[in-house]
């Protein structure tokens, strides 16, 4: 029971990134936050600054370079928890400290988006962030 419920929740967790991609989930930001490709699709209309520009390129660039780090970390930590589900007997305390390290890194790297969200958001005028709540509404 405790091994079926231990890659239950490994299948889950592995299973989000896929999920992602085979099935569009509802984006819980839209609306609210703006990705650089809306803002940047909509650049003309929003009259962004050269300032805002440069502003919104070096935030997306510091993020990419932030978040690769712990992709690597995560891709690590996933790969070793694999290679530990096809021993028997499985180990299930390295199976939990290499699920641990993975769900580490991965919500490390989407607070290094969240963080690039919120910051772009608030480079933004109140008469832009009303356009982009048009376009990308909730």
């Amino acid at each position: 029971m405790k091994n079926g419920l231990l890659f239950l929740l490994v299948v889950a967790s592995l299973g989000v990134g896929l999920a992602n991609a085979a099935e569009p989930q509802k984006d819980v930001f839209k609306g609210k936050l703006f990705p650089p490709n809306v803002i940047l699709e909509h650049q003309a209309e929003l009259e962004l600054s050269k300032s805002q520009f440069t502003d919104i390129r070096a935030a997306v660039v510091e993020v990419q370079a932030g978040v690769a780090e712990h992709e690597w970390d995560m891709r690590e930590a996933y790969q070793a928890l694999m290679q530990e589900l096809d021993k028997k007997p499985i180990d299930e305390d390295r199976v939990l400290l290499h699920a641990s390290t993975a769900l580490l890194a991965e919500n490390q790297v989407k607070k290094k988006q969240m963080a690039m969200l919120v910051r772009l958001k608030n480079l933004l005028t109140a008469e832009q962030i009303r356009y982009l709540e048009t376009v990308y509404p909730q």
